[in-house]
């Protein structure tokens, strides 16, 4: 990794690569005095650096959020010299874009929900592949039949329109579609076991419009709601507000914002949509939008975000009623 070093004045005393290790990072740079203050960008393994700088070393550590300081940068040229200088820099006068550093726990619960995830999204490949070869042989399904449940599986297992080569890819792809169902079974099993005794897995699947997976995912990426001063904030970090595009006298939004988690954003927008088909408030809310003439997809990421607010007010307020009362 690369080390940049600057005082107080903005010179630069030390520029140069060295082995990550926290260690080997202490000593070199534990001779050009003490660290008041110091910056790694969030990337592959800088929780675990910073974890351990902050308990072993005593630096006063914080993660770079890395989009933002490529805005930042202005020069064409990038290099992990200019990089280093840029991070120094920042974090010397105070501009440093931080993001937040969650515990060890947090970042295994993230590895276990990702590790899911991609589960999932190899099964709807699988899915989509089938389909596709079903359109290309034009083969229909019975008309009664849902798709992927018994009778669909049924039927497809012992459709006799398939020829022989489409009837082995077919079967291939059954095998493995089996395959990764018992997977993510086990997966969903593994993190059920892991989040047991969390009190806030336990309180948020309280909440209308969250089940496990929902709430193991706002449990790794969320955190703790209460390091979040107001519940436009917590919108804001998972991606529910629009972004603003406004420039003079032109005022106008661009979509929702792109610095979030998207599997944290899609999760809670498939959960708007839910919430609008079971919940009378927010199909009420809904309903009112589209009489406004708004577009179906802006209605379901308004739900989104007003329900996240609303979550935040629950999560947070218990939450700090509890610490004071332990005080």
């Amino acid at each position: 990794m690369q080390i940049s070093v600057v005082n107080a004045a903005g010179e630069q005393l030390l520029n140069c690569a060295c082995p990550n290790d926290y260690m080997k990072i202490v000593n070199k740079v534990g001779s050009l005095g003490v660290v008041q203050h110091a910056a790694i960008e969030a990337c592959c393994g800088a929780a675990d650096l910073a974890e351990e700088l902050i308990g072993r070393a005593a630096w006063p550590i914080d993660l770079a959020h890395p989009q933002y300081v490529a805005h930042l940068r202005k020069s064409p040229d990038k290099s992990d010299y200019s990089d280093g200088r840029l991070l120094a820099d920042l974090t010397r006068v105070g501009y440093l874009p931080r993001v937040w550093l969650p515990s060890s726990y947090e970042r295994d619960l993230r590895h276990l929900v990702n590790h899911r995830q991609s589960l999932v999204n190899r099964r709807r490949t699988v899915k989509l592949c089938i389909r596709a070869l079903l359109r290309e042989h034009r083969v229909r399904p019975p008309e009664k039949a849902v798709g992927w449940r018994k009778a669909w599986m049924n039927w497809l297992k012992t459709t006799p329109d398939l020829g022989s080569h489409a009837r082995w890819i077919i079967d291939d792809l059954l095998e493995e579609l089996e395959y990764l169902d018992k997977k993510i079974s086990a997966a969903e099993k593994h993190l059920h076991q892991a989040t047991a005794n969390d009190p806030q897995v336990k309180k948020l699947l309280e909440e209308p419009g969250i089940g496990p997976v929902t709430a193991w995912i706002l449990r790794g990426f969320v955190g703790r709601f209460s390091r979040f001063g107001n519940g436009k904030q917590l919108s804001r970090y998972c991606g529910l507000t629009p972004c603003n595009a406004s420039s003079g006298k032109r005022q106008a939004d661009a979509g929702l914002i792109q610095g979030c988690n998207k599997l944290l954003r899609a999760t809670l927008i498939q959960s708007a949509h839910q919430l609008i088909r079971r919940e009378e408030r927010w199909g009420n809310l809904a309903q009112r939008l589209q009489k406004q003439g708004k577009a179906y997809g802006v209605i379901v990421a308004a739900v989104a975000n007003r329900w996240m607010r609303g979550l935040w007010h629950r999560m947070s307020k218990e939450r700090k009623a509890a610490m004071l009362a332990e005080a």
